[in-house]
């Protein structure tokens, strides 16, 4: 049972209906999968490739119907009654593009480049923890998927797959998110062996001040009849306890992902630890933006962690622009949260973003296909922002500026 809007169905109904899931479940797996059908005469046919599905929203079906229900639920919960998960998306429907007919769109280049290296594209696979959950050989497709198509990788602190065997997989430097937890030695050993193994940034996420509420993830693990021990061995959920990144490391005084006093003493010591780049990640106001610049970040994420960790109502996009006012573009300003089309990149390069992450949709297609799927997911946004980019009249990223956008009527 795939979210919808075009039929009207929302996440809140959908979340209702978890109250069945069993029975939905049972019968979407023995169901083979097909296209999705609108106004056909006939049954679509049977989907064996990625390459039939026309856009990145209709890989979250078929990863649905290939994930067991608590696996699907951690993936697609956000806070609360996930608000924010869905304003993320919707709100980039705030924003309209303006069209220009009288450029040459002969040649389409959507490059950019990012700390002196070019991109094909300016999209990037953002962090996502326990790949395992998804698909048997986790992070690995991930990787070879982003080699294929010359895409970069920040990977998670909580991967179910060491940094090592993920850069060899890629074949370039990842970017390396981090958890800095309430232990600085902790803190300290995962910068160090992400360095040593190749890692040219660190992107601490700032955004996990706490416990959070996901309404969705709890309602599918209650339908779930799997024992928890088979994937969480000894029960244990704490991502410190059982990623790799964390092997060999104390964690026996760690008690929560995030330092409770995450405040210029703690960044002004972490920026003299990293060598690299260091990226904030989970920036969502002018202020702590101007923080993040004058405290020596070298790059700002704008992320509310996919609406997963609190109920605020605001979409990225939407803070985005007092955030890039605020560094005054001294420093590349990504996001996240809510890219599902070539127009929503389009928006958010258009109110100043350098690039954007995707998160969910490289793991629709991961659960969905594997490595195919994930590069399929690269490919159709690729299309898209090659698409919108000729009708905008924009032959280049830098042709992309804020008169290209304009906020829709009302809203």
């Amino acid at each position: 049972m795939a979210l919808d809007r075009r039929s009207g169905l929302t996440r809140r109904t959908f979340i209702g209906g978890l109250t069945v899931l069993p029975a939905i479940v049972t019968a979407a797996v023995a169901e083979e999968a097909t296209l999705p059908s609108v106004r056909f005469r006939q049954a679509p046919p049977p989907v064996t490739s990625a390459d039939q599905l026309l856009n990145v929203e209709d890989f979250e079906a078929l990863a649905q119907r290939a994930l067991p229900p608590a696996h699907y639920g951690y993936l697609a919960t956000g806070a609360d009654g996930d608000r924010t998960l869905a304003c993320n998306h919707d709100a980039f429907g705030h924003y309209e593009i303006r069209a220009h007919r009288f450029v040459d769109v002969s040649q389409i280049d959507c490059s950019r480049v990012v700390w002196g290296q070019t991109w094909k594209t300016p999209v990037y696979l953002s962090a996502v923890s326990g790949m395992r959950a998804f698909h048997s050989d986790a992070e690995l497709p991930v990787a070879q998927a982003a080699r294929s198509r010359t895409m970069q990788l920040m990977l998670s602190s909580g991967a179910s797959t060491a940094i090592e065997p993920v850069q060899e997989s890629l074949g370039a430097p990842v970017w390396q998110q981090i958890y800095a937890t309430d232990d600085w030695s902790v803190t300290d050993a995962v910068i160090r062996r992400a360095e040593a193994a190749g890692a040219t940034a660190i992107a601490l996420t700032v955004d996990s001040r706490g416990p959070r509420n996901n309404e969705t993830l709890r309602r599918a693990m209650q339908v779930d009849s799997r024992r928890c021990t088979d994937c969480h061995l000894g029960n244990s959920h704490d991502l410190w306890r059982r990623a790799p990144m964390y092997s060999g490391i104390d964690v026996s005084r760690v008690t929560t992902l995030s330092p409770p006093d995450l405040s210029a003493r703690f960044i002004d010591r972490l920026r003299r630890l990293v060598r690299g780049k260091l990226i904030l990640k989970g920036v969502v106001t002018g202020e702590d933006a101007v923080f993040a610049v004058e405290h020596g970040a070298d790059a700002i994420v704008v992320s509310n962690h996919g609406g997963r960790n609190e109920e605020t109502g605001r979409a990225t996009i939407d803070c985005l622009p007092e955030v890039v006012a605020a560094t005054r573009r001294r420093i590349p300003v990504f996001i996240d949260g809510g890219i599902r089309r070539g127009t929503d990149i389009f928006k958010a390069l258009a109110l100043g973003a350098t690039a954007v992450g995707i998160g969910r949709p490289q793991v629709w297609g991961l659960a969905a296909f594997g490595q195919s799927g994930v590069e399929a997911v690269i490919d159709i946004l690729g299309r898209e922002l090659a698409t919108i980019m000729r009708q905008a009249g924009t032959p280049n990223l830098s042709a992309i500026s804020p008169t290209s956008v304009i906020r829709s009527a009302g809203i």
